[in-house]
């Protein structure tokens, strides 16, 4: 009997007695949940559900307006998220601003605890029904996220596999180690100043007044201005915040793992909208 015979006359044996248990699937792409950032879904498409990514860089390199993206992509498709926040460091005005829908967000608050918000994100996987779920280690010193004990991140990748859910861990450093499916290294290669800016700080009132192109200044001029007076009135200024300080930054994301990514990284500034 011919080698390619046999084998169909296997194949139907085992199809008559077993169903399709045998059958050969094809290999289906990986849903994932977008960033919100067209840069890093052109290339990624986006956080694989059913896997970890970490995220790790220094402070202000952009790691959590890219997790407030995520989250804002995840609410507007109407799932349940949830941020598990080790340091209590989470700022609602900035999620608001990012669009998160805060009434599909689980905020947990750890109160600087490690092990508490280990213990909630284990709770949180097993307990499932969370489209995307967020822990941010982001502000525990990088010596603390280095010794956490690897089986953690196996009992976690345990928990979300096969499932809808994407854990999306902030940290300093890669400490993930070969339990994340995707690691992204964010890195600030430094703010973008679009224009003159003049600064007005009176002593009766703590608030800075911020106001851009100064008199006669050129639309695109790359400089800094700083004045001590005005006429114009402090409290007809907004309030300041970063957005208005800075337009933007030039953030680099490289990704680490998988290690195979033939474009090199992805380089964007942030936009106001």
């Amino acid at each position: 009997m011919k080698p390619a015979g046999a084998k169909k006359e296997i194949e139907l044996a085992l199809a008559d007695r077993f169903g399709g248990a045998f059958q050969r699937r094809e290999e289906q792409p990986a849903e994932i949940v977008p960033t919100g950032v067209w840069e890093i879904d052109a290339r990624l498409n986006g956080f694989p559900r059913g896997a970890i990514t970490e995220i790790h860089g220094t402070a202000s390199s952009g790691r959590t307006s890219l997790l407030l993206s995520a989250l804002a992509v995840a609410t507007m498709q109407e799932e349940t998220c949830a941020l598990v926040d080790t340091s209590d460091t989470f700022d609602l005005s900035s999620a608001a601003t990012a669009r998160v829908d805060c009434d599909r967000l689980l905020w947990v608050r750890c109160s600087g605890s490690v092990e508490r918000a280990f213990k909630a994100t284990d709770l949180l996987l097993q307990s499932g029904g969370f489209g995307l779920v967020a822990l941010n280690l982001a502000d525990v010193a990088a010596k603390y996220t280095r010794r956490i004990i690897t089986s953690w991140w196996f009992r976690f990748r345990r928990a979300i596999e096969n499932t809808p859910t994407a854990l999306v861990v902030v940290t300093p450093v890669a400490c993930t180690r070969s339990c994340a499916t995707l690691v992204l290294e964010v890195k600030n290669e430094g703010p973008l100043w679009p224009n003159t800016m003049s600064f007005v700080l009176e002593n009766s009132d703590a608030r800075l007044a911020i106001k851009e192109g100064g008199e006669g200044a050129p639309p695109q001029t790359t400089r800094l201005s700083l004045v001590t007076g005005s006429t114009q009135p402090l409290n007809s200024w907004p309030a300041l915040t970063h957005s208005h300080l800075l337009q933007g930054i030039g953030v680099r994301v490289n990704r680490e793992r998988p290690v195979a990514w033939t474009a090199g990284p992805v380089r964007f500034r942030t936009r106001l909208h």
